[in-house]
C-alpha cells in the first residue's frame, strides 16, 4: 500500500522552531510530507523598506514588477534553503517548496495558504501551521476562498483534509 501523503505550509515565523521540529518528525512517522514555506512577514518587511507597499489582496500579494516577484522569490528561496538544511540535520524526511510556480517563463507567486488548496485533490492531508493569534484569521480566509469554488457555499466542515494548527507566538 502507497504511503499517505501530507502537504504542510509552514509560516517564515515558525522556521527553527524545535515544537514545530518535533511535530513534522512525529508526522513524517506516517506520511510522506511535503513542505511549502512561507514568508510573508519577511517580504513585507523588506517591500515597505524597498517602498513596494503591500499590495495584498484576498488571492494574496501582488507584485507589479519584475523586481517586486525577485525579491519576494529571493525571500522565499532563503527560507526554503534554511529549511532544508535544518530538516536534513534533524534527519527529518521531507521536501521543500516554495509557492512560487513557473508558468510559460512568468514567476506567479502563489499565497502559501492558497498553494495548499491547489494541492487539495492530490494530498491525503494538508496542514497549515501558523502563530496561533492567526489560526482565525486562517480558517475565516481558507472557508472563504473554499465557499468561492463550492457554489458559494459556507461550510463550517470546510475542506475537511485541510488543518490550521497553531503554535504558541513567541
Amino acid at each position: 500500500m502507497a504511503r499517505k501523503t501530507a502537504l504542510v505550509k509552514l509560516s517564515g515565523d515558525l522556521i527553527n522552531r524545535p515544537d514545530v521540529l518535533a511535530w513534522l518528525r512525529k508526522l513524517a512517522t506516517e506520511y510522506y510530507v511535503v513542505v511549502v514555506c512561507g514568508g510573508g512577514v519577511q517580504i513585507n518587511e523588506q517591500f515597505e523598506a524597498r517602498g513596494f507597499g503591500k499590495n495584498y489582496t484576498t488571492l494574496g500579494r501582488e507584485t507589479r514588477s519584475f523586481d517586486e516577484r525577485q525579491l519576494a522569490r529571493d525571500i522565499l528561496e532563503k527560507n526554503q534553503a534554511e529549511i532544508q538544511d535544518l530538516l536534513a540535520r534533524e534527519g527529518i524526511p521531507a521536501v521543500v517548496l516554495i509557492p512560487v510556480l513557473d508558468i510559460g517563463s512568468v514567476l506567479c507567486h502563489v499565497n502559501g495558504d492558497i498553494f495548499v488548496l491547489t494541492a487539495y485533490l492530490g494530498y491525503d492531508k494538508l496542514f497549515v501551521l501558523t502563530l496561533e493569534s492567526r489560526i482565525g484569521s486562517k480558517n475565516r480566509q481558507l472557508k472563504n476562498i473554499w465557499a468561492a469554488f463550492d457554489g458559494g457555499k459556507y461550510n463550517e466542515e470546510f475542506p475537511p483534509k485541510i488543518d490550521v494548527v497553531g503554535f504558541p507566538d513567541a
